[in-house]
């Protein structure tokens, strides 16, 4: 299969075209690919998206964030399982590598932790965080996030923009709208702030906001990427709203899991 879009099948020279604005990107490395996946693979997983992923996925209900999750590939349809095998293999991770300019090898999880397919039904968003920075199961360090859209004819005002902050929090530096097709991929350390805190408002209730997450792990990372010790997904609020950071419960969960893995380990 053809996972590709036909303009993109030569990854390499997307590679020497994008690494540089990758790298400088601000407020931290990421890149914005269009028109990166072939659409009739996409259309394909949209067909195969459960409508009852809150009875057989994770459902988020807290405070900092209202989403839907779905990290069991048993769970997803064929063309989707043959997607995330695609995006987990070689050829890909390889690429991410080298357009990231990451010198440590990068690894898929096949555990999806966090990842797998992501919803946003009416009302949903994401408060801006920084990410969980080892896997509670593995022990690597989390190094990349790659987010494939799947939102056809999706407008700005219906909310959900992937919003990239500064360090200090004090200003958003860009908002990515999540249309359909678009690839975005960004490293992640302890200050690369981000998330899609303005709620989703589509006219058609039904209509929600879909995606696909990816994290890229490795062995081992830089010093400077680390503001303390390890530490679960770090909340923060937005100057001058009302957002939540609330999290207890999900800090529990995470740090319960993730010294019980140490043990074992």
């Amino acid at each position: 299969m053809n996972f590709l879009h036909n303009n993109n099948q030569k990854l390499e020279e997307i590679i020497n075209s994008c690494h540089d604005k990758y790298i400088n990107a601000e407020p931290f490395p990421h890149i914005v690919l269009d028109k990166f996946f072939n659409e009739e693979v996409l259309y394909d997983i949209i067909n195969e998206f459960p409508s009852n992923i809150e009875s057989i996925g994770i459902k988020y209900d807290t405070d900092p964030e209202q989403k839907l999750s779905l990290d069991d590939p048993n769970k997803f349809g064929k063309n989707t399982k043959q997607f995330f095998n695609y995006i987990n293999s070689y050829e890909f991770l390889n690429f991410i590598n080298k357009i990231s300019g990451i010198k440590e090898t990068l690894i898929a999880d096949p555990h999806l932790w966090g990842g797998g397919l992501h919803e946003l039904r009416n009302k949903g968003y994401l408060n801006i965080h920084a990410d969980f920075n080892k896997h509670p199961q593995t022990g690597l360090d989390r190094r990349v996030n790659a987010l494939v859209y799947l939102n056809p004819d999706w407008k700005e005002e219906y909310g959900g923009s992937l919003q990239l902050w500064d360090r200090d929090m004090k200003k958003c530096i860009k908002k990515i709208n999540p249309i359909f097709n678009r690839l975005v991929v960004f490293n992640t350390n302890d200050y690369s702030f981000h998330g899609n805190p303005d709620p989703i408002i589509h006219p058609d209730k039904n209509t929600s906001r879909k995606s696909i997450a990816l994290f890229y792990y490795s062995n081992g990372r830089p010093k400077s990427d680390l503001l303390g010790s390890p530490k679960s997904t770090n909340f923060q609020n937005r100057p001058n709203t009302k957002d939540s950071k609330k999290i207890t419960t999900y800090k529990k969960l995470f740090w319960k899991l993730f010294y019980k893995t140490k043990i074992e380990l």
